[in-house]
């Protein structure tokens, strides 16, 4: 028997609530590694720098490849755009702290 159309949609907003936080967990980690990067720039490795290059492309598609439920609710449309723009602000930190990391390696 099918599912009545307000639990399908309860459990994809249940569903889109966790993936929001999720996300915004991964920019939590991204920004702390970043900061602790920062102190220590002088040893940051190109592994290091390619990790995380390839660590913000994965939240980047993740983000930007999200295709919101219709009946989101307004605050959860401002939160995603929040979410893309920040990752956009650790992106321009990671590349200060690459180019700092480059600089004292040359």
């Amino acid at each position: 028997m099918p599912m009545p159309k307000d639990e399908v949609q309860g459990e994809i907003l249940n569903a889109w609530g966790t993936y929001l936080d999720a996300l915004e967990k991964s920019l939590d980690n991204l920004e702390e590694e970043l900061q602790e990067a920062e102190g220590m720039a002088n040893i940051c490795t190109d592994e290091w720098g390619e990790a995380t290059e390839h660590y913000i492309d994965d939240l980047g598609n993740a983000l930007f490849s999200i295709h919101e439920p219709r009946w989101a609710s307004d605050a959860d449309s401002r939160r995603l755009k929040a979410l893309k723009r920040r990752l956009h602000d650790l992106y321009s930190d990671y590349k200060g702290v690459y180019q700092k990391a480059a600089q004292g390696a040359a």
